[in-house]
Formats: structure tokens, C-alpha cells, sequence
């Protein structure tokens, strides 16, 4: 008999489980996935199945028992558990029984709700697993309720646990730094715990997204290999383990960091965990993405299948020194341009301490009056005169020493009361657990727009950590603060949401500092590092789009690497949601005569770009060559983008095959967006030749660039 991984699999859950077998089973599928749990004899709750679905319900009868589902501490497990309470009779015990489950349909699937239940101490925990159907995703989170006498308090709370049993295991995780964001890492899982976590609070992902592949069995390439890939909703401090047991199996775990963070439910209350998202594939890392990016684009991004706004920025023009006639004249420059906003940055408020650089005027969000005498109400207007929108960039929950608002405020502010104050890039981070903060973070944004009607477009900043860690208003429950800030933001933001529902914003934190999908309810898009090094966008948009679409991810043509071209940094920043950030007057009329080219071409391409399918051709990882592919959810048309970065000399060049495409049908190849406006001859190719044979894309040029547009005859 031959023996396979399944086989493996199944008889190691035997082993594990003590040859138990079912009460019951609850199923939970999606299209292509099956999630199975398993009520044993004993009355818990088990996880006997995550894999590839099978045709019919009843084959998953003969499934053995497996793993604990939701596994609880101070039982008979020795490992990480996804559960830990303190009680107030220091038992911190919990056993964890199956009481009922119900299934129901909502937008694209299932949501399944699990209830299990303490039969000492009655508290309850609800697991909640919604299946997307089509996309192939699980949502999944967790409810503890106190039905005690006394408060609980959580010393771990996971928002979901899944087991896995193979030969090996490898996790490809991304991380970095600010300006070297997703750098990527994979490595072989053996016997231990392997964590990925972050305690900065408020810019939580500056080291590391929150987000991670797992192959299952062997290495995942992007077009085959059985892969998860998980990420969590949730704008502050996560934590990811992974812990191989010592037989071999692995237990995933996905939820907020419980550093520093125990959290007290009262009698009668309940807490609610972020939701760890995930999907499975068994076609590779690239299915995998595909599917998070159908599903956010669908279900979670803000005005996740609506269009999306090209921009003219003007900080790298003018940074802090700017006035009115300076910035009318760039506003001019985006209509120019052809594109549909102008966006301007920092350095617009103050007037006690105006803001002339980092250093001071942050929290003061009244217009300088030395620069702009007639307000944002003149920048605005002539927006509307030239036929452009108007965005603004604020940072509202964070503070400098040296402002009108610490001075009557510093009750506001997290930070220390007998020690010297510590600050990141000269500021620190107000208290969005105070519920009068939060009233004054919305009414930051309400003002603006109550004020200048015309504002039609937010960027939204967040530079610093949480430093200097004490909150005035928390008291006695200090250990609240990472929590109820990030639901104080949430609070926030959902009240912005309700009265501005239309209006979009972008989701910065000094880069890549907040990268998620809870966030993503309320923003269209995120600003992914502020490294716009052409060469390093490659490797950090091709980290972003593992979980994240091109649609979320700005991407600005600058000046940074002047060695590339106009052509290779616009042909970079296609590849996302597009934006300028450059003076124009700093460039020849040939470059900007290709800029106004490539908008127009980025805005005909947006229905693959934005909307389509991405596949990831050849790494940059890989060599010295890089390729990525969009095509629209029909099959007709699509584009692809290939870059030489810095090939060897006399290097061999292979050809790119390319994916996605309907292999009977006959596409027109035609390169376009060539730096002289001209388009290549346009040659017939059958889809199966493309996606089998491929094109000669690269070539031995450094820092070169090609577009190709695909159209179905």
C-alpha cells in the first residue's frame, strides 16, 4: 500500500486521539476547502480535519477525533493553549465542553457559531468561522462570556487555533523595518514554538505585517504546494505561534498579543477577538492570493469594487515649505498631469508653534495663517476651478511637546508620570482609550470637513509607537490600554464612517506601520512603505500582494533612484493604485509628456490592474529579472509589466510564461507605454502558447522596463 501524507495524517490523529470516534460532526466548507470538528465521547470539542474538501459529507465519518479545537490551560495539554482565564478563587483552570451549534447563511456563505461551555465555572466561549464560498476563505473569531459571579480576567485569548499533522512544515514570514518593509524569510518548523509578534501599540506593523504563509509537507511555490496563508484584523499588537509538538503535530495560533494585555471581563460581559482570516490552497502561494484579494476587494476593503483617485502629492516638491501660490500652482500641475487629485501633505497647521518641521505644531489642527492666509477654503476652490479633487494629510491621534494642545492637554497624552518622557520622531501618541480623545480624533476630522466641504479625500498618518506606556485615564487597569486604544480608534473611525460614508482615506503609519483588514473597513487604501526606491518597491508590492490587491496599495512615481528612468519608476507604481509625488517642473518635457501618457494608460488598465487577477510571474527574489501579470476576471484582456533590475552581463534570458488566460482564445500582444508614445506591432498568440511557451520579456538592459497589453480577438 502506498502510503501518502493523508495517510500519514490520519493515522497520527489515531494515535493522538486514544482510537476515539465521533458523537457528532459539524462541517463546514467552502468551494474547494473542508473544516471539520468532531464532538468525542467525552464531550469536547475537536478539530479533525483542515484540507482539501471532499465530494461528499459522508466521507468525513471515518475522519479519527484529533486535536483540541479551542485548547483551554491548566488541563492535560503541555503546550501553548488558545485560552487562559484567572478567576477570582485562583483557579485559572478551564475545560471547555461542546453545548450547541447553528449554522446560517450570510453575504457569499456559512457563518457557523460553535458554543462551548465550562461545567464548573459556566463560562462560555463561542466560536465563530465564517466560509466564503467562492473565494475560498475562513473568517474566524472567538466570544468569551462570563457567566460567573465575579470578573474573569483573560490572560490569553486567541481569536482562533488550527491543527495540522504532516512530515514538515515551512513558515514564510515578512518582516523589516521602516523603509524595508515585507522582507522575505522562510524556514523549516521543528520541534518548539516559532512567534511572530509586536508590542509598538499604535504603529503595530513597522517591523512586521500581520500575516504569514505555512507550506504543509513541502516548500509552496506559487503554483503548487498546499499552503495557508493567515493574517489578523487587527490595527495594534498581534501575536502568531506555531508550536510542533513532540508528535509532530502543529498547532497554529492567531490573535492579539496578550503582552501586557490581560483583560478583565466584568459579571454578565463578554470580549470579542479580532478576526484571524485565512485560506487554504492547494494550487501554490499565488491561488492563495488570488483569493484574499477576490474576498477583500468584496467583503471587507472600503468601497472595496469602487474606483480609485490618481494623485499629485506635493511633498517631495515642497516638504515643510510651501505657501498659497506655491500650492496653486501644484494644483495647476495635477490637472497637467491628468490625474484626479492633489493631495497636500504636511506641514499646513499651526500657529502658536507653526509646523515648520517635525519638531513641533503636531496636535494644533487650525490652518497657519502665515502660509495659507485664506485658509484650505482657497486651495479647495481652486481644485474645484481646475477640475481636480482636494486631499489633506492629518495625523490626529498623536502629539508634540511643543504645542498649544500638550500644554492644556497633557492628561490626554500616554506617557509617564514620574519619569522622563521618551519620544519617537519627536512626538507622542495621545490616549484613544479616553473616551473625551476620541471625541476630539473625530472631531479633528469632522471640524475640517464641516469647515471646507470641499476636502474630499483623507490621508491619514500615525508615525509613532506607544512610548512612554501609562494611560491617565486607565487607572488601575493599565493592562487595558493596548486593547481599549485600539478599540477607541475603532470607535473613532466607525463614527467617520456613519456621517462621511463616502469618503475615502489612506491608511499611513510612516509606511508599512499599519497593514490589515480591520483597519481596511475604513480605508480605500494603505500607504505600504515610505521607500519609493523603484528597485525596492518590486520586492515590498510583491510582499504586500501575498494578502493584499493592487487596489489598497499606493504606490507614487518620486525621486528616488534618479539611475531608474521616468519610464522603470512610473511602469513600478502601475502596479498599484497610482500617484505622483515629484515636482514637475523638475523633470523634462519628454518625462512629463510619459507621465500624462501612463496615467491615461494606468486609468484604461484599471479593470485589470484593480480589479483582475495578479499573478507573480518571475520573483525579484529569484534573479535579476521581475514580472507581474493582471487579467480581468472575463479572460479578455490584461496586462503585464517586466523589469530588468541589474542583469549580469551576457546573462542567459529565458522566457516568461505567462498564467491566467483563457488557453482557446487568441490574444493581441502589443507593448505600450514606451518612453517615446509610440506601441509596439501588435502579434497574435493563442492563450495556450502564452501560459506553455511564453515571450522573450526581459532583456540585458539595467533598470528597464516593458508594458505589454493583452486583448482577446
Amino acid at each position: 500500500m502506498k502510503i501518502t501524507r493523508k495517510l500519514i495524517l490520519a493515522f497520527g490523529f489515531l494515535l493522538m486521539s486514544g482510537m476515539a470516534w465521533a458523537k457528532s460532526q459539524i462541517v463546514i466548507e467552502t468551494a474547494k476547502t473542508g473544516l471539520v470538528f468532531t464532538v468525542g465521547d467525552d464531550g469536547r470539542l475537536y478539530q479533525s480535519y483542515l484540507g482539501k474538501r471532499l465530494p461528499a459529507k459522508s466521507d468525513y465519518a471515518g475522519l479519527p477525533l484529533g486535536k483540541e479545537a479551542y485548547q483551554a490551560h491548566g488541563m492535560e495539554d503541555y503546550f501553548e493553549p488558545a485560552i487562559h482565564i484567572n478567576r477570582a478563587d485562583a483557579n485559572s483552570s478551564t475545560l471547555l465542553e461542546y453545548r450547541s451549534h447553528e449554522t446560517k447563511a450570510c453575504p457569499g456563505g456559512t457563518e457557523t457559531v460553535i458554543r462551548l461551555a465550562d461545567p464548573v465555572y459556566a463560562d462560555e466561549v463561542a466560536l465563530h468561522f465564517m466560509a466564503y464560498a467562492d473565494e475560498d476563505v475562513f473568517v474566524a473569531w472567538s466570544e468569551v462570556f462570563n457567566r460567573e459571579k465575579k470578573a474573569i480576567e483573560l490572560e490569553k485569548y486567541a481569536s482562533a487555533m488550527l491543527h495540522f499533522y504532516a512530515p514538515k512544515y515551512y513558515l514564510t514570514q515578512y518582516d523589516g523595518d521602516w523603509a524595508a518593509e515585507v522582507r522575505r524569510h522562510t524556514q523549516e518548523l521543528y520541534f518548539g514554538k516559532k512567534v511572530i509578534d509586536t508590542k509598538l501599540g499604535a504603529r503595530a506593523d513597522m517591523f512586521a505585517p500581520p500575516f504569514f504563509q505555512l507550506s504543509i509537507g513541502t516548500p509552496a511555490t506559487e503554483k503548487a504546494g498546499e499552503v495557508l496563508v493567515g493574517t489578523l484584523a487587527w490595527t495594534g499588537n498581534y501575536r502568531f505561534t506555531f508550536e510542533v509538538d513532540n508528535l509532530g503535530a502543529l498547532r497554529v495560533l492567531g490573535g492579539i498579543n496578550p503582552y501586557a494585555s490581560q483583560y478583565r471581563i466584568d459579571k454578565g460581559g463578554s470580549f470579542r477577538t479580532p478576526d484571524f482570516i485565512f485560506t487554504l490552497s492547494q494550487c501554490g502561494t499565488g491561488q492563495a492570493s488570488r483569493n484574499l484579494h477576490d474576498w477583500a476587494r468584496k467583503y471587507r476593503v472600503k468601497d472595496g469594487t469602487g474606483n480609485r483617485m490618481t494623485l499629485l502629492n506635493n511633498w517631495e516638491a515642497t516638504y515643510f515649505d510651501f505657501n498659497e501660490d506655491k500650492l496653486l500652482k501644484l494644483i495647476a500641475d495635477a490637472k497637467e498631469l491628468g490625474v484626479d487629485m492633489f493631495l497636500l501633505d504636511d506641514g499646513w497647521f499651526g500657529n502658536k508653534y507653526p509646523r515648520h518641521s517635525d519638531t513641533q505644531g503636531l496636535g494644533d489642527w487650525d490652518v497657519t495663517a502665515g502660509k495659507l492666509p485664506n485658509g484650505i477654503g482657497r486651495l479647495t476652490d481652486e481644485a474645484r476651478r481646475q477640475g481636480v479633487k482636494f486631499g489633506l494629510w492629518i495625523e490626529p491621534e498623536m502629539v508634540n511637546p511643543k504645542s498649544e494642545l500638550y500644554e492644556k492637554h497633557k492628561d490626554w497624552v500616554i506617557t509617564l508620570p514620574n519619569r522622563k518622557e521618551y519620544y519617537f520622531r519627536n512626538q507622542l501618541v495621545l490616549d484613544m482609550s479616553n473616551p473625551k480623545v476620541q471625541d476630539y480624533v473625530f472631531g479633528v476630522v469632522d471640524g475640517l470637513l464641516t469647515r471646507y466641504p470641499g476636502i474630499a479625500y483623507f490621508k491619514w498618518d500615525c508615525n509613532s509607537p506607544i512610548t512612554n506606556i501609562y494611560s491617565n485615564y486607565e487607572g488601575h487597569d493599565q493592562t487595558h490600554l493596548y486593547v481599549d486604544y485600539v478599540c477607541g480608534l475603532y470607535n473613532v473611525l466607525k463614527r467617520i464612517e456613519a456621517k462621511y460614508p463616502d469618503l475615502p482615506m489612506m491608511l499611513c503609519s510612516g509606511g508599512g506601520g499599519r497593514t490589515d483588514y480591520e483597519a481596511l473597513k475604513y480605508f480605500t487604501e494603505m500607504w505600504p512603505s515610505d521607500n519609493t526606491d523603484p528597485v525596492e518597491r518590486l520586492f515590498i508590492q510583491w510582499g504586500y500582494s501575498q494578502v493584499f490587491p493592487a487596489k489598497v496599495q499606493c504606490a507614487h512615481v518620486t525621486s528616488w533612484n534618479k539611475d531608474a528612468g521616468i519610464k522603470f519608476r512610473v511602469n513600478v507604481a502601475m502596479m498599484g493604485k497610482l500617484g505622483f509625488d515629484i515636482n514637475l517642473h523638475d523633470i523634462s518635457a519628454g518625462e512629463l509628456a510619459y507621465c500624462k501618457q501612463s496615467v491615461a494608460d494606468f486609468n484604461r488598465l484599471k479593470p485589470a490592474i484593480l480589479d483582475g487577477d495578479q499573478y507573480r510571474l518571475v520573483s525579484p527574489y529569484d534573479g535579476n529579472h521581475a514580472s507581474t501579470m493582471y487579467v480581468t476576471k472575463d479572460r479578455r484582456s490584461g496586462v503585464v509589466f517586466a523589469f530588468d533590475i541589474y542583469p549580469r552581463y551576457a546573462e542567459r534570458l529565458y522566457n516568461v510564461v505567462l498564467d491566467g488566460l483563457d488557453a482557446s482564445a487568441i490574444y493581441s500582444v502589443r507593448e505600450i507605454n514606451r518612453a517615446d508614445g509610440s506601441q509596439g506591432e501588435a502579434r497574435s498568440y493563442s492563450g495556450a502558447y502564452l501560459m506553455t511557451v511564453g515571450l522573450p520579456l526581459f532583456t540585458g538592459n539595467k533598470l528597464s522596463s516593458r508594458v505589454y497589453e493583452l486583448t482577446a480577438e
